[in-house]
Order: C-alpha cells, then structure tokens, then sequence
C-alpha cells in the first residue's frame, strides 16, 4: 500500500466535508467543513499542502440505479478544477463512489441524538470519513490508489 496522507471530500452545493488519515493510512477522522463556492478548491489545496497529502478522494455521488445525477456532475467539475490546480503538485485527484455515505453518516449522527439540523457539518466531515474509509480498505485490497483518476 502506498505511504502518505490522504484526503477525501464530500462535495455538496453548500459545504464540502473533508476528512484525512494518516501516512499509514490506517485512521481516518473528520478534519473540517468548507464552504462551496469560488474560494473553494483553493481551500482544498491549502489543505493538501498543510498536510502534504499524497492523494485527494473525491466522492462521486452515484444513485441507487448506478446513473449520474447533478450531484455527480458538480462532483465531476470541483475534481477537475482540483486535479487542474494541483497538476504540478504530484498529487493525485480521484474519483470513489459515494453512494450512501451521507445516509450513513446521517444514522450515525442520529443514533448519537443529534438532530441533522444540529449536526450539518458534522455530517458532511462524517460521509468524507466514510468515503476515505471506503478508498482505504479498497487500497488494501488493491496495493495502490483507487478510484478514477482525474486529470
């Protein structure tokens, strides 16, 4: 498996949840909650560096029947405005399916007794835990990064 911090977002019209893991990738934990909008992937790339992140997952929200959705779409546009940014930088921009992560992330907040109205940031930072969660045992598997590169 590869050495290196990873990232993973949860990308939503009003905020982008982010989570990180070690260099081992061993444990993922929430990190914070970024506002969408034009100051965004800036944001996301001083994170990157901070860290010095070696690669970024990006959940790509697929429905139930496997179709894109607009979720996918801007999904889809913020990675590759990302991977452009980061182009120089060696770090690489993926694609993980996402499915049910925020549902998941949503339970788990509800089962804790918080409302989601109480809890929204929570909740975006706990689904990009569970998007890294996904990427990182489908690493072990895999012996590498996963997902779909985006260039």
């Amino acid at each position: 498996m590869v050495n290196g911090v990873r990232l993973a977002l949860d990308v939503g019209s009003v905020r982008i949840g982010v989570a990180k893991c070690d260099a081992e990738g061993l444990l993922a934990t929430p990190l914070v909650t970024i506002t969408s909008g034009p100051n965004a992937v800036n944001e996301v790339c001083e994170l990157v560096h901070e860290f010095d992140a070696k690669c970024v997952y990006v959940g790509k929200p697929i429905s139930l029947a496997g179709k894109d959705t607009a979720s996918t779409m801007a999904a889809l546009d913020f990675a590759s405005l990302l991977a452009k940014q980061l182009a120089n930088d060696s770090v690489t921009v993926r694609l993980i399916d996402e499915r049910l992560s925020t549902v998941s992330a949503q339970r788990g907040m509800h089962e804790a007794g918080r409302t989601v109205k109480q809890s929204r940031d929570a909740i975006d930072q706990a689904a990009a835990v569970v998007i890294l969660e996904h990427a990182l045992a489908s690493e072990k598997n895999a012996g590498n990064f996963v997902g779909e590169e985006v260039r």
